[in-house]
């Protein structure tokens, strides 16, 4: 693919990922990942951790990538997510390479033929060479030469990738050969191609955006909205497996709270047993609405699953609050209003403006949340 193919591949499917879909950001990894791993490279000096840091700034990216409002934009961003990202592992370092005056030796280390004994092969050796090597290059050139072989040696593809004229990467390749002799600079150049990230690459990123999708904050709002409707389910956020740990305690606790107050007015067994069946319901649906939430929010990219996932919760609590529960109480309240009609008139009163308030409060919190959620995640598109 040239560099204007290239770049316009990217520009079509920045839009795409914005709005969920993992497989248009796939592709832009695959398209990208020579840069962003060589761009690590070329300022940590080291492939393993290179590889992680490219890793770390795909990820990041994905999750702000709905802030981004110009696809245009999205390469020198991510470059600079990636630099930054590098520059942070190094303040980490507690060790740093030493200074490497005899570039040929560490180069020809790097990239030697040969075939070297087993005692020169270790991984230790080989990352503190290639290490050493790249700190030889001059430091502009870094990441202009490392992409320059990954990419075929196409110094239009360099500067398309690294925004930079052809003329510009053509001055910083030509410093490298004046201070690198070429037979080493080729050398080198198997290096690069060599710990260029694979197919392999590309999957382990794809495969992390599955627990780092964007689209899950909807759910923490939507159900905390819903559990004002509901009186059964706390506030959480779907973003990892603590947080679902936490959703499902904050329902439960909802739900029993209720039943022991009611249990408490309860007329009879029978009551009793049909106001518990109601609180496992309302139990078991938050139980399934998160599930479904924490499903919709991997299996799908769109806005109708999360919906219908959340319809589905909702219809189920306002059935028992409506339904069930007054049906289970019928007999009490009967018995109630013979007693006291004025004082039974005015207590159905206000739990019918209490629900009604209850229902109104969760559809506008529950509703406006989940559209929020979608909104940002880039789900449903405005």
């Amino acid at each position: 693919m040239n560099a204007d193919a290239l770049d316009l591949h990217i520009r079509q499917l920045v839009p795409a990922a914005a709005r969920g879909d993992r497989g248009a950001y796939g592709r832009i990894v695959a398209a990208c990942q020579n840069t962003v791993t060589a761009i690590a490279l070329a300022i940590v000096r080291d492939v393993p951790s290179s590889q992680d840091i490219a890793q770390e700034a795909f990820l990041s990216a994905w999750q702000k990538l709905s802030r981004l409002r110009n696809p245009d934009s999205f390469l020198p961003w991510l470059r600079q997510i990636t630099r930054n990202l590098a520059r942070d592992h190094l303040r980490a370092q507690t060790h740093r390479a030493s200074p490497v005056d005899d570039v040929e030796a560490v180069i020809a280390q790097v990239a030697d033929p040969a075939p070297c004994p087993a005692d020169r092969r270790i991984a230790e050796e080989e990352a503190e060479a290639a290490r050493a090597a790249i700190d030889a290059l001059p430091e502009e050139s870094r990441e202009v030469l490392l992409l320059f072989y990954r990419e075929g040696q196409s110094s239009l593809q360099v500067a398309a990738l690294l925004g930079l004229s052809d003329a510009a990467v053509r001055k910083r390749l030509s410093r490298a050969r004046q201070s690198v002799r070429e037979d080493l600079l080729l050398r080198l150049g198997a290096f690069a191609r060599g710990s260029a990230p694979g197919a392999a690459f590309t999957a382990v990123v794809t495969a992390a955006l599955l627990s780092a999708s964007p689209p899950a904050a909807a759910a923490g709002i939507l159900a905390a909205g819903a559990a004002t409707a509901g009186k059964s389910l706390g506030k959480l956020l779907l973003g990892s497996a603590g947080s679902i740990a936490i959703g499902l305690g904050g329902a439960f606790l909802g739900i029993f709270w209720g039943l022991k107050r009611q249990l408490r007015e309860a007329l009879d067994a029978e009551e009793a047993r049909a106001l518990t069946r109601s609180a496992w319901v309302n139990a078991a649906a938050s139980v399934a609405f998160m599930l479904g939430i924490f499903a919709s929010a991997r299996l799908s990219t769109g806005w109708l699953m999360p919906t219908l996932v959340a319809l589905a919760f909702f219809a189920t609590i306002c059935w028992q609050c409506a339904v069930v529960q007054p049906r289970a109480m019928a007999r009490r309240h009967a018995l109630e209003a013979a007693r006291d009609p004025q004082r039974a008139a005015r207590r159905r009163r206000r739990e019918r403006i209490t629900q009604s308030l209850g229902y109104l409060t969760g559809l506008v919190c529950g509703g406006g949340g989940l559209a929020y959620g979608l909104i940002v995640s880039g789900r449903l598109p405005f």
